[in-house]
């Protein structure tokens, strides 16, 4: 008899608790957010500060002020975390200028919530796994884009053309490698 009574105590305890446990997490899914929309997308290894390391492609971006279309096209697409993987990545970063080249209002409707995929199919156009000079890229005939395309590779003199766009400068990385490049580079889709 004591024991059924002891079952039936634990058994009573342990629905308490459970109550308890449930109302707590009901209250507080039903409280408001104390955290902004912003707050709550900016996760990941992107958003992990880090002043030790050599920087990484995107803060390589991030730190520049001839790339800040760039930066405002990788957050619109939310792809600050694929550019901070281990790599090696190769990035072809367009310059503003370049982004201004394209014809007028291209950019503004882009990074509109509704053009996301086909703004992040354009930026995976302007990545290659690999970490290459850009006289090492003088072999290539083409280069395997991360959109799942080729983009072809050209050497005119001493410049190199990936997809068109021309090697301007290239800055290492922690995970790969910069090229800054004077066009954006389109797929073919």
């Amino acid at each position: 008899m004591k024991t059924i009574f002891k079952m039936l105590f634990v058994s009573s305890a342990l629905l308490v608790f459970a109550a308890c446990k449930n109302e707590t997490a009901t209250r507080t899914s039903v409280e408001p957010s104390t955290q902004s929309d912003v707050q709550q997308k900016n996760q990941g290894q992107a958003f992990i500060e880090d002043d030790e390391s050599q920087p990484n492609v995107l803060q390589i971006a991030i730190g520049s002020p001839d790339h800040t279309t760039l930066v405002a096209a990788v957050q619109a697409a939310d792809l600050e975390n694929s550019l901070v993987n281990a790599g090696p990545l190769m990035v072809f970063a367009p310059t503003n200028a370049a982004f201004d080249a394209l014809p007028a209002g291209t950019v503004e409707d882009l990074l509109k919530p509704e053009n996301k995929e086909k703004l992040a199919l354009i930026l995976k156009h302007h990545v290659t796994p690999g970490n290459y000079s850009k006289d090492f890229l003088k072999k290539f005939k083409k280069v395997g884009q991360a959109s799942g395309e080729d983009a072809a590779v050209e050497v005119k003199g001493e410049d190199v053309y990936v997809g068109g766009a021309k090697i301007l400068a290239s800055v290492p990385a922690g995970n790969g490698i910069v090229h800054v490049v004077d066009k954006v580079i389109l797929p073919a889709n």
